[in-house]
């Protein structure tokens, strides 16, 4: 499971540096379209989301009597519904306007590592140290489903401010 598992971590980062290494300076920082964040903007609030998951994962966890997977198809049905608009909490919203794509590449390589480093751990443990929204504690194995997911959704969403850049090019 583990090695299915980092491939997947892997392909999850590797993704996202491929689009945001497409971007230009300029792009990084410009909003596409009303309505949306600078693409700068979107990796901020996904490396502030991924910023907990050592923390997290690292933090108090017991077993738990049910499958350690059991939510992890609500999860993604949820976050990889790209038909949907979410409202972020306020922790992890974006505070920079002015990114810069090797500062925000460098950190995210940190926290692929972090996060593999994590996937590492007892997975069918419960996180008792946080709740998810309306799903309650999550497993570890849950949890890093859910930062994959998350950040595929964003991913997906740079995907689409890079092709509205290509289009009024």
């Amino acid at each position: 499971m583990k090695s299915g598992l980092e491939k997947t971590i892997n392909n999850t980062f590797n993704e996202l540096d491929n689009i945001l290494f497409s971007f230009n300076d300029e792009q990084l920082n410009e909003i596409p379209f009303e309505g949306s964040w600078t693409a700068g903007q979107v990796t901020e609030h996904i490396i502030r989301s991924l910023g907990g998951v050592s923390r997290l994962m690292s933090g108090p966890a017991e077993p738990t009597d049910r499958d350690p997977g059991e939510k992890i198809k609500t999860l993604e049905d949820l976050f990889l519904n790209f038909n949907i608009k979410m409202r972020s909490p306020d922790f992890i919203l974006p505070e920079g306007t002015d990114h810069k794509k090797e500062e925000l590449l460098r950190t995210l390589e940190q926290l692929k590592k972090e996060t593999l480093e994590a996937s590492k751990l007892d997975l069918s443990l419960l996180c008792t140290g946080a709740e998810f929204p309306t799903f309650g504690q999550l497993t570890r194995l849950e949890w890093l489903h859910f930062f994959l997911a998350h950040t595929e959704r964003h991913t997906h969403q740079l995907k689409n401010i890079f092709k509205s850049f290509k289009q009024t090019a």
